[in-house]
């Protein structure tokens, strides 16, 4: 009984903490497969099968059709053009640049971003002590990812252009997110269909921006022939736009914005048992970092 107490007032904090899982298992999916296919298409496919997959739950729901304010759907269509066809893309054009290692560390940003801007713009006020956790957090991932293994050595050009866009790309998701948590708390809208609307809004505009630039779609669909390359695709698709969005939306309806956006920050720290499972060294500096950041988690569930 008190498990279950504690999941039903912990659930939005859980939720983001669980999607933050699940992005750390797409991200380096993603950095391959984004390696054969321009960002852009990479992000129009995984939108066109994530909206797929949420189809096919909300059929097998039975959940069509729910009424839902025009001014909702327009607020969660523009969190989704805003977070997801510019967001997404800029992040896809970092990993190529920085590698998933530091693309993750520009992700850092996202967190304070999102509470300052929840903060001018919603007039949320965080407790003293959730502010502590998300600088604890956002250091101690920062510090796991700034190690020097695995990306090597950047050029300057690439720098420059991933630094570029990382920031875009943070800025994007903060806006998303703030635009998705008005919808979302100021409203009944299921996470399941704000995640439909936001993935739709960005996979329109993908597309017809696409279309306008008058992009060969057979050459952006050309690496799907290979069924390696389509099952990597869909199964990165599957956990971290189907899965792992569905959860960061349910973490925004039940939780402080900044919170949520700190806890899906830690996706690094994730990383670091599965590479140790496969037989990776983790260094004492990855082990200290993540303990930092899970004090920071700690400080964030207190201040919930």
């Amino acid at each position: 009984m008190i498990q279950l107490s504690l999941f039903t007032n912990f659930r939005g904090e859980f939720a983001a903490l669980l999607a933050a899982f699940l992005w750390s298992l797409s991200s380096v999916v993603y950095s391959q497969a984004g390696q054969k296919i321009s960002a852009i298409g990479l992000n129009l496919i995984k939108g066109v099968m994530a909206i797929l997959f949420f189809l096919l739950t909300i059929i097998l729901r039975g959940s069509l059709f729910p009424d839902i304010e025009l001014t909702t759907v327009g607020l969660l269509l523009l969190s989704g053009i805003i977070g997801i066809a510019i967001g997404d893309s800029a992040y896809f054009t970092t990993l190529k640049c920085l590698g998933p290692r530091r693309a993750l560390l520009m992700e850092t940003l996202a967190p304070p971003l999102t509470a300052i801007l929840a903060f001018i713009f919603l007039q949320e006020r965080l407790p003293l002590s959730a502010w502590f956790g998300i600088i604890l957090t956002v250091l101690g991932v920062a510090w796991v990812v700034t190690e020097r293994v695995g990306d090597g050595v950047v050029g300057s050009t690439h720098l420059r252009r991933g630094l570029l866009f990382g920031l875009l790309a943070e800025i994007c998701q903060a806006v998303g997110v703030i635009l998705s948590h008005v919808a979302l708390t100021q409203t009944e809208i299921s996470p399941l269909w704000s995640t439909l609307l936001r993935l739709s809004g960005g996979t329109i505009i993908l597309f017809l921006w696409l279309l306008i630039h008058r992009q060969n779609f057979d050459l952006i669909l050309k690496p799907l022939q290979s069924r390696r390359t389509f099952l990597v695709i869909g199964l990165a698709t599957f956990l971290g736009t189907y899965l792992g969005i569905w959860l960061q939306q349910t973490a925004l309806k039940f939780t402080a914005a900044g919170i949520a956006q700190a806890l899906s920050s830690t996706s690094p720290l994730f990383v670091l048992p599965i590479a140790a499972s496969l037989g990776d060294r983790v260094s004492l500096r990855a082990i200290l970092g993540a303990m930092i950041a899970i004090a920071g988690v700690v400080l964030l569930f207190q201040g919930s």
